[in-house]
């Protein structure tokens, strides 16, 4: 059976308009210990798939749809040690789609397939490419080795989330939200009053802020005394955002007594966190997230993983919650196109990435998207001017380093010229 066709249509240009996935991706469809000796039926990028093992331990990924009539596999059973048999009919695949029994018959049809989708296993994930098998690149699987590397400790979930999996990473790139969603465990009012930095090359962007001297949130108080339980005073915090097209977001975080070089790289004084971030496009408006929360301290005590991993559970079900409402929202007014604020700069990029993607893999002109960036990072540089001539400059340049500008296709912070935008959150 023929893979399905590549993705139809482009969405409007606007910055709220949702534009299909990119297939030439790898996604996580599961953690690994899911897949096994059982059939797992997944949508992944609109692609509904089959997983299981082999009994050598091989994961393989099928199309869940036979060859005959199209009944689900995943409906169907395992038979001996690579095949799995339809449901419907009997019709046998091996672990490659290639029919191995028909029914009635001695003779099987050499048409009789279902697509095989490339497989790799990595960092405790499954991963799979809905996309052209012949760019499938194993090396192009986004690094999160903190999941499995034994320096780290930690664990995570899966939430399957009624949401664009865009608007997840759109959360991730802006941690400003915690502030207000997440007051009661790891917000703090520093969150919209520290400077940041926005950085990107070419399917990566880097959104990098440093709070130095605060009160720990509570989160962070009880993470850092479990190294030094004796320490009550302030603390230099940091969240350096790591994003790889199309989805996956690893998140560097983590609190050290103030003052004793962490902003310089030292951070023998404090403790390190990753907050790790894949999500799997399901459909235009849902996605699996699958998460984990790596750590470098304390790495033997089985109990401060499992506080961690329900910690962060609780955190990200109040986000789950937020985001859809907000696809509710934006369902419900079909069309529009959100308005940006400096703190956005950061899913902007990543936008931009995935409709250069999108746009390579139809053939069309990125030009479209190219004036689209233009449009949001025009819309970037009235807000901040205008914040800026709000704060009193006069002429809309305070020297806060909160303007952007648009030369040649990229937004540019007009006191630092190298590509990439720099701004203060209001």
């Amino acid at each position: 059976m023929s893979q399905p066709g590549t993705v139809t249509g482009q969405a409007p240009t606007g910055h709220a308009a949702f534009r299909d996935y990119p297939l030439n991706a790898w996604y996580a469809a599961a953690w690994d210990h899911e897949v096994g000796r059982n059939l797992l039926a997944k949508t992944v990028a609109g692609r509904p798939i089959v997983f299981y093992r082999t009994t050598a331990g091989r994961a393989v990924a099928l199309a869940d749809a036979c060859w005959h009539r199209l009944a689900p596999l995943s409906m169907g059973k395992l038979r001996g040690d690579d095949e799995i048999m339809c449901g419907y009919h009997g019709i046998c695949y091996d672990a490659d789609g290639r029919a191995t029994f028909m029914p009635a018959q001695d003779t099987i049809n050499p048409s009789a397939t279902v697509h095989s989708y490339p497989v790799v296993e990595r960092h405790r994930y499954v991963w799979v490419w809905p996309g052209d098998p012949a760019l499938a690149d194993p090396d192009s699987v986004p690094d999160l080795y903190w999941n499995d590397h034994p320096d780290w400790a930690g664990d995570g979930k899966t939430i399957h989330v009624n949401c664009s999996y865009q608007l997840i990473v759109d959360n991730l790139m802006d941690l400003t939200h915690e502030q207000f969603v997440h007051g009661s465990s790891i917000g703090h009012d520093s969150l919209s009053e520290s400077d940041f930095e926005v950085t990107h090359t070419g399917n990566t962007v880097t959104v990098t802020k440093w709070m130095l001297g605060i009160d720990p949130p509570p989160f962070w108080k009880r993470n850092l005394q479990d190294r030094f339980p004796d320490y009550d005073g302030l603390v230099d915090r940091w969240q350096i955002i790591n994003y790889t097209a199309p989805s996956t977001v690893a998140i560097d975080v983590g609190v050290a007594k103030a003052g004793t070089g962490a902003p310089d790289g030292d951070r023998s004084q404090g403790v390190t966190g990753t907050v790790i971030n894949t999500m799997t496009p399901e459909t235009d408006n849902t996605c699996f997230y699958l998460w984990a929360f790596a750590r470098d301290w304390c790495t033997d005590k089985q109990v401060i993983t499992t506080r961690l991993r329900e910690g962060v559970s609780g955190v990200f079900f109040e986000d789950e919650v937020m985001l859809e409402a907000q696809q509710r929202g934006i369902e419900a007014n079909p069309g529009y196109d959100f308005y940006n604020l400096n703190i956005d700069a950061g899913s902007m990029w990543t936008r931009r990435i995935v409709a250069r993607l999108i746009a390579a893999e139809q053939g069309t002109d990125t030009g479209r998207d190219d004036e689209h960036s233009d449009h949001a990072a025009a819309a970037l540089s009235t807000v901040t001017a205008a914040e800026n001539a709000r704060a009193g400059s006069g002429n809309g340049r305070s020297g806060t380093g909160m303007e952007a500008e648009v030369a040649e296709g990229v937004a540019k912070h007009r006191d630092r010229p190298e590509a990439g935008l720099m701004a203060r959150g209001i």
